[in-house]
């Protein structure tokens, strides 16, 4: 939980703690972005010198400096995330009076090629989520990751998010708590992923499988973080002779393979929990087999 800006402790900066509360309470932010917002903004106050941030003397010059020596680490993607999380904050800190002018509002997101959201083949994922020997509770957890990851397009951050109370294996479905945008939605359960879940529950003899306890846990018994996902995924790809892949990959997979075989998009956006279907349309972009179909049937020369 973030700190009661009236409770700091040492080193912290007000603004920046009374901003992540708001995104927490208000626009309900997931934990995942309140890292990842966090962790963007402690970079600037490393660069200003150290909390507090005397906030009313940081103007565009100074934002421009830092990104600057921000863009010489990375990609003009992360820049852009970065320039959006510095508008949002100042945007915010103008609204509560503690500035007069928003000093970030000029800022401009850097160009970058749009890339296809990247997917693995059906064959591919085949291979990889093919029955394997329940051995022991790391197995059953992993087997019932990749089916949940891939079945109900999940993102990392909402599998790990799940407790045993958000499963219903009777009605074959899964409830995401405060996904992206801080948005609940109810998803189907694939029957592999069924399977694979109360194969979980019967390997986890000993531990918690009703109300609050998580389902994906690590090996010292906590709540599995989105790192680890992304270490038991490569490893399932190498395991099965199939490129690497990050998680996101298998929820991309899941939009494409719909797609492909006729779902609407529609249907896609909610299962996704997308908030614009602008975001969902990206898939008709790599969806070849539903190209070629339509190739094959309409052009007169085909």
């Amino acid at each position: 939980m973030v700190a009661d800006p009236g409770q700091l402790r040492p080193g912290e900066d007000p603004g920046l703690v009374s901003y992540l509360e708001h995104l927490r309470v208000e626009r309900r932010a997931s934990r995942h972005t309140l890292r990842a917002y966090g962790t963007e903004l402690e970079r600037l106050v490393a660069y200003l010198g150290g909390a507090p941030v005397a906030w009313r003397d940081v103007d565009l010059d100074r934002l421009r400096r830092f990104l600057a020596d921000r863009g010489a680490d990375v990609g003009r993607r992360s820049l852009g995330r970065t320039i959006a999380v510095l508008r949002s904050f100042f945007a915010q800190l103008k609204r509560t009076g503690a500035l007069a002018v928003n000093p970030a509002a000029a800022l401009r997101t850097p160009r970058f090629r749009r890339t296809l959201p990247r997917y693995v083949a059906e064959g591919d994922l085949q291979q990889v989520l093919r029955d394997r020997p329940i051995v022991d509770r790391r197995a059953a957890r992993d087997q019932a990751l990749l089916e949940v990851l891939y079945g109900s397009g999940l993102r990392a951050s909402e599998a790990v998010g799940l407790d045993w109370r958000d499963v219903s294996v009777g009605q074959r479905q899964l409830h995401v708590r405060s996904g992206k945008g801080g948005k609940d939605r109810i998803v189907p359960l694939t029957s592999a992923a069924r399977a694979a879940l109360q194969a979980l529950a019967q390997a986890s003899a000993g531990t918690p499988t009703t109300g609050r306890a998580p389902v994906f846990l690590g090996s010292r018994g906590t709540r599995l973080d989105v790192r680890s996902v992304g270490r038991i995924v490569a490893r399932s790809m190498r395991d099965a002779g199939v490129a690497e892949v990050n998680p996101h990959a298998l929820r991309h997979s899941c939009a494409t393979h719909l797609l492909d075989d006729g779902a609407d998009l529609r249907s896609i956006q909610e299962l996704l929990g997308h908030a614009s279907l602008s975001t969902t349309q990206r898939y008709t972009h790599v969806s070849m087999k539903q190209l070629q179909s339509a190739y094959r049937k309409f052009h007169p020369r085909a």
